[in-house]
């Protein structure tokens, strides 16, 4: 696999990490306090970090009083009755009691959230005019059918490199459906760097304009699928402005 597109798929990765720990701690704690819960288990496990792999360091038995303090995915931070803090898996919390003697329920992401929510943030990679391409973006819904969108990308021509930098209004007409269809319509600017061993250049910065068409598929959670196509123009400072076809893919996540 291409070197270049490793290191894509590592950037999308850690992107979704990031954004999914942060949603996370969103669904549970909307006010940032504390929850108070009671052990309702013969007892609970705190582990020194957040998975199966971190050792539990302690054990808080049937009665006893702990406090929520974050969320990261499928693991919580617990503060017990005497200071100690450790993680504890969603499993095991779901099963204790909230000040009114009910099970604690955890709010996770539904298809009705991806129908609108506010932020959004995901790595894409694709084809720009033959050249491969990575991309980051973050975007922001005004309304269910109406959202903002910057994005950073960085191209790999044969003989230079080049950057761009593209602001986009979207339009989603169908956001209830799971697979969700939007038109895109945005400007930016590019800026190339020639090889200069290759080609006697220099470096320049166009500006440019696109119109684009995409889906977005709800896969589960807080995760989604996204594909696209973009059509550029590049105003070169010239009669012949340039023309470039742009196809991407990638996955993102919302919150």
């Amino acid at each position: 696999m291409p070197l270049r597109l490793i290191t894509a798929l590592l950037l999308c990765g850690l992107l979704l990490g990031a954004g999914n720990a942060a949603a996370g701690m969103l669904d549970l704690f909307g006010d940032d306090q504390p929850l108070n819960v009671q052990v309702a288990d013969p007892y609970i496990e705190l582990h020194t970090g957040d998975g199966e792999g971190y050792p539990i360091f302690h054990v808080e038995e049937q009665g006893a009083q702990i406090e929520i303090l974050k969320r990261k995915t499928d693991w919580f931070k617990v503060r017990t009755s005497n200071g100690k803090e450790g993680w504890v898996a969603r499993e095991q919390l779901v099963r204790t009691l909230t000040p009114d003697g009910e099970h604690l329920e955890i709010h996770d992401a539904s298809k009705k959230e991806f129908t609108f929510h506010r932020w959004e943030m995901g790595a894409m990679g694709g084809d720009f005019e033959n050249a491969d391409v990575m991309t980051v973006y973050g975007g922001f819904f005004f309304t269910p059918n109406l959202s903002a969108e910057v994005s950073a990308s960085k191209i790999f021509p044969e003989f230079s490199d080049a950057d761009m930098i593209d602001a986009s209004i979207l339009v989603h007409p169908f956001p209830g459906w799971r697979i969700s269809p939007f038109f895109s319509v945005g400007t930016g600017l590019v800026r190339t760097d020639p090889d200069t061993t290759l080609a006697q250049e220099s470096d320049r910065t166009d500006q440019l304009a696109h119109v684009g068409v995409g889906i977005r598929v709800y896969l589960a959670r807080r995760f989604i699928f996204r594909a696209q196509y973009k059509n550029y123009v590049i105003f070169e400072g010239t009669d012949n402005n340039q023309e470039i076809d742009e196809w991407k893919a990638g996955f993102a996540v919302f919150f």
